[in-house]
């Protein structure tokens, strides 16, 4: 066996950086099974830069140093592939997902996509969003306890079903909303996920089986998808402002429309992407305002300097406090981990290391939102870390960056703004965690152990 001390001289000889000892095998267990440990141990051992080797997955070098990550976004996004390297979501997204394109093709795409979550077009939103949280909610009752995360889940698809597909409610958004659920859920735990990660696992050996489980689920997905696709082609007048209407019309520099797939692959990008992610993030924002009263106090102070009924939605979203609640809500546990992984097509100079072509390169969004330096103590909900100071693309990356950016940044940003400011403004909760909670694998995201429990104080 090779130790460290022989590895760290192989690397320094080669001018690459330093290598886990572990065997693969146990490197990938303890990614699945237990990813805090595994990268605050790691980056304790090796530092800020290492390679890990992962079974499935390319060799990949691991980043947490700004200046690494300034390199690596902000460098030619021709010297990279990312669609290939992001091949866990195929069986979920579709080969056609934004996510899995590269070139030319990446950059069309996303070109098309951008309006609707910018500018007055996610402004108009704003109503809608508030609408929604109102609805879910008010089945609330005072003295009732109930889980965060599913309730905020039930929130973020409905906005997603009625922003992005344009459904009203009726009996497919019923069943989009109650099949998507199931098939999430297939991985909701990290010894399910497991399925995500392991191709060989991958086999439908009958309903009973995970796997078939979910593709099953998905078949029925797949066909709702592709009939409230097919009758939005068939009734042009039905099309409105919502974004299957504007990727309906959209044509490519030759003039043809996208094909039925690659709106299917499209939309299922959007519904993952942009709901449960959204969910998460304010299940656990729900856990801190309420597992730490003076931010509890300190929002509800700034909430009742405006009349949140009434106020303009934009109003509320450059609401000080609360952007910086939200803000340390997605540092201290992101949703997900990584940035997406680049595969360098070409040899590359990274912080003074010699990456050969092939190498994957990977930014750790945790642990570099866990950098004393740059966040002290890290491990501290403080909210004011953001009203103190601005931190800089490399130092505060929840959604990734460059130019894979996630493109519903802004819009996951305003809608989870907006629900907090309207649940916030007519409950009050008492949280019913006794232990400190941390975050479990589900799927490739990160939600809070157990969902969240709150029980509803009062209502206004």
């Amino acid at each position: 066996m090779i130790t460290l001390q022989e590895n760290t001289q192989n690397q320094i000889s080669n001018n690459l950086p330093i290598e886990v000892t572990e065997p693969k095998w146990l490197q990938t267990i303890r990614a699945i099974m237990q990813p805090i440990e595994n990268l605050d141990w790691h980056q304790k051992k090796y530092g800020d830069t290492f390679i890990s080797r992962f079974a499935g997955f390319p060799t990949q070098v691991i980043i947490s140093h700004p200046q690494a990550i300034q390199e690596l976004f902000t460098a030619d996004a021709k010297l990279f592939e990312t669609g290939s390297g992001s091949n866990i979501v195929q069986p979920l997204l579709g080969t056609n997902s934004l996510i899995l394109l590269d070139g030319d093709r990446h950059l069309q795409q996303r070109k098309l996509l951008m309006p609707p979550f910018h500018g007055e077009r996610m402004k108009a939103y704003g109503q809608l969003i508030c609408e929604i949280a109102n609805q879910v909610t008010s089945q609330w009752q005072v003295g009732q306890p109930f889980v965060a995360r599913p309730s905020m889940q039930e929130i973020s698809l409905n906005v997603i079903l009625r922003a992005v597909f344009g459904l009203q409610e009726g009996e497919r958004y019923q069943q989009i909303q109650q099949v998507l659920i199931e098939m999430l859920d297939t991985f909701n735990a990290p010894l399910s996920a497991v399925f995500l990660f392991f191709k060989s696992l991958q086999r439908d050996i009958g309903a009973w089986s995970p796997w078939g489980k979910f593709v099953r689920r998905r078949q029925q997905l797949d066909e709702l998808i592709y009939q409230e696709i097919q009758e939005r082609r068939n009734q042009p007048e039905s099309q409105g402002e919502d974004i299957l209407s504007l990727l309906l019309s959209a044509q490519d520099e030759n003039g043809q429309l996208m094909s039925n797939v690659e709106l299917r692959d499209e939309l299922m990008t959007m519904l993952f992407a942009g709901h449960e992610t959204t969910a998460i993030a304010l299940a656990w924002a729900l856990y801190w305002i309420h597992y730490q009263p003076e931010v509890r106090e300190k929002l509800l102070q700034e909430l009742n300097s405006i009349d949140i009924t009434s106020a303009d939605p934009t109003t509320i979203t450059q609401l000080p406090y609360l952007n910086a609640v939200c803000s340390e809500t997605l540092r201290i546990y992101p949703i997900v981990f990584f940035s997406l992984p680049r595969i360098l097509q070409a040899p590359m100079q990274l912080m003074g290391y010699d990456l050969p072509k092939g190498m994957t390169v990977s930014a750790c969004i945790y642990l570099t939102h866990h950098r004393p330096d740059i966040y002290p103590e890290p491990q501290r909900f403080r909210p004011e870390r953001f009203l103190e100071r601005q931190f800089s693309p490399y130092e505060f990356l929840p959604f990734g960056g460059g130019n894979r950016r996630c493109l519903g940044m802004a819009f996951a940003l305003f809608e989870m703004k907006l629900v907090l400011a309207t649940i916030l403004s007519h409950y009050s909760f008492e949280l019913l965690e006794k232990a400190p909670l941390k975050p479990v694998r589900r799927g490739i995201v990160f939600a809070p152990a157990g969902g969240v429990r709150l029980m509803v104080n009062d209502k206004f």
